[in-house]
């Protein structure tokens, strides 16, 4: 057993442990950040499939957590209004099941990053970046000028939605919840770096020209990786809607975008639970670097600038060394 598979079995402990000993310490606050954590990493696990063994830096990734969210927001207002959804040529029920809305935030992700990906992955370099950033910001205003529901207010979830033989109200439930998710999340992403598709996507984003003279098409292995991202994301941005109990604008901004790349980079570009620590060091910082001073995020980029700087590797490469990616 490698270092840094120990190292990332240590993060998934720790991760599991710091509701229960909240809990026991009285503090059921740090629950609902333990959550956050999970949910942010399950959503910087998603762009990891992308950036860290494709190559492929987005700025939109934004859109599919935020689609995610309106599909868990907007399920859950026509099941609490008890009246269709119609959109087109759809017709659907609302629903407040978590494995009805996480599918149909699945499909809606995936969808999306099939009609973006077709695009922004016929360029590249800074191209890429900013035709992801424009298509995000597209959806961004859209929900804006959405005013069915909420608009710049957003939407409330008025009751957070229900998974069978759960009571998701509990906090400590609601984040084993999510902690699953995460972990299946994490061993889909080890199945596809370690398979023969995991390794044509990372060959394609080593050397184009030499993947295609074997006759593998990167296009096709870049796209079908950006929309498995595209899906894991707007699952997490399913979740994050109902932690909240709330959508918002805000979850399309470009903002979120950057947060995710920064968890990857924090934890470590490629590592397969570097988005975990990167969600972990993050949310730490926001709660107790948030509560002394406004400008919190000062502190965060010198952190930033540090790991680019001395340790590209990230939080896993620093404690692993020059170990394997586990």
């Amino acid at each position: 057993m490698s270092r840094e598979t120990v190292i990332n079995l240590a993060l998934a402990l720790l991760l599991l442990a710091i509701p229960y000993a909240a809990i026991q310490l009285g503090n059921p606050f740090y629950v609902t950040l333990a959550t956050r954590m999970a949910i942010l990493g399950l959503a910087a696990v998603g762009l990891n499939i992308a950036l860290g063994l494709g190559g492929l830096v987005s700025f939109g990734h934004a859109a599919f957590f935020g689609v995610g969210g309106y599909v868990a927001g907007i399920l859950a207002s026509h099941a609490m209004s008890m009246q269709p959804f119609n959109f087109g040529l759809f017709t659907l029920s609302g629903s407040n099941q978590m494995p009805v809305i996480w599918l149909v935030a699945l499909v809606a992700g995936g969808l999306l990053a099939a009609a973006i990906g077709a695009i922004s992955l016929r360029t590249s370099g800074v191209y890429f970046i900013m035709i992801t950033l424009a298509f995000a910001q597209m959806t961004y205003y859209f929900a804006i000028s959405w005013p069915a529901y909420g608009g710049e207010d957003g939407l409330s979830i008025l009751i957070r939605n229900q998974f069978p033989g759960v009571n998701t109200m509990v906090p400590l439930n609601y984040f084993l919840i999510c902690y699953a998710v995460l972990i299946a999340a994490i061993l889909v992403s080890m199945l596809i770096r370690d398979s023969r598709f995991g390794a044509a996507l990372q060959a394609s984003r080593q050397n184009e020209v030499r993947v295609a003279s074997v006759g593998i098409a990167p296009f096709r292995i870049r796209l079908a990786a950006f929309v498995i991202s595209g899906m894991m994301t707007a699952l997490a941005g399913a979740l994050y809607a109902d932690l909240n109990r709330f959508v918002s604008p805000s979850m399309l901004s470009w903002h979120m975008s950057g947060e995710f790349i920064v968890l990857i980079i924090l934890g470590g570009v490629g590592r397969l639970y570097g988005p975990v620590a990167g969600a972990m060091l993050f949310v730490m910082f926001e709660f107790l670097l948030g509560g002394m001073t406004e400008r919190w995020q000062f502190f965060l980029g010198l952190v930033l600038l540090g790991v680019v700087l001395f340790a590209r590797g990230g939080l896993i490469g620093l404690l692993a060394g020059r170990a394997r990616h586990g």
